[in-house]
């Protein structure tokens, strides 16, 4: 029988979501506690890899297997071999044909950063620290620039293998709220699918943009030439977390 986990983590700790030989993953760590809580091996698929230090709100994962475990308590079964920093917040049987990867029809990710002339401690796990002036108006605006059906090349990291680099954006949200020593701000991104630091490297561009590093024209550019000297810096890891993945059915109802 599939069953289907919805799951947290803090990702500081590991080197991503995919088994490595030379590092502690979140995918070695939950196989190994469901593989305790069966009796026996288990193999286990994630709607996508998140990379190293990325963090997860709301990650969907699969696997097969026969067990007398009610679906609904999987859950708190497999919670009691895992780590702090990883928890399965709801288990079910999955749906007839349902697979991780390929059932996934949107993803939402939200990158993080806190704008503050200083660092702020409690900020900096989730979020990236940003010293110099930010137009957060603009920041809205140049995010709008990539909703719809683009070539992502240029904000696609080189080396990656991928039969097209042709994604489509539905939204690009931008949010933040002020307080009396920093401003949070997020940029929550939606899209049917997303290129290796495609996210960290889109939300450095609205950043450039905003601080007049970068103009929309360049924004624009990137995209129709697919030009990397129109793209901002790829941000730090710590500031991304997977935060929804839509099936188009709600599979823990």
């Amino acid at each position: 029988m599939r069953y289907a986990l919805l799951i947290s983590y803090d990702g500081t700790n590991y080197g991503g979501w995919q088994i490595q030989k030379n590092s502690i993953t979140v995918q070695q760590k939950l196989t190994e506690a469901l593989t305790l809580t069966l009796g026996k091996p288990v193999t286990v698929t994630a709607s996508g890899r998140t990379d190293s230090g990325v963090h997860a709100s709301a990650q969907v994962c699969h696997f097969d297997a026969d067990t007398a475990i009610p679906p609904e308590r999987l859950a708190d079964a497999v919670n009691f071999h895992l780590p702090e920093d990883i928890s399965v917040l709801k288990s079910a049987v999955a749906p007839e044909g349902f697979d991780a990867v390929a059932s996934a029809k949107k993803k939402t990710y939200l990158y993080r950063v806190y704008l503050a002339r200083r660092r702020q401690p409690l900020r900096d796990r989730y979020a990236v620290h940003i010293k110099y002036p930010v137009d957060l108006e603009r920041l809205a605006s140049s995010g709008k620039l990539f909703e719809g059906e683009h070539d992502f090349k240029a904000y696609c990291a080189s080396g990656s293998q991928v039969k097209t680099t042709v994604r489509t954006v539905y939204s690009v949200e931008t949010n933040w709220v002020e307080t009396p020593f920093y401003t949070d701000v997020g940029i929550r991104v939606t899209g049917n699918g997303f290129l290796y630091n495609m996210v960290r490297t889109l939300a450095g561009t609205m950043l450039y943009c905003s601080a007049g590093r970068l103009t929309e024209e360049d924004i624009i550019r990137s995209l129709k030439d697919r030009d990397r000297n129109a793209v901002g810096k790829t941000m730090p890891a710590n500031g991304l977390t997977l935060e929804r993945v839509d099936y188009g059915i709600d599979i823990f109802n």
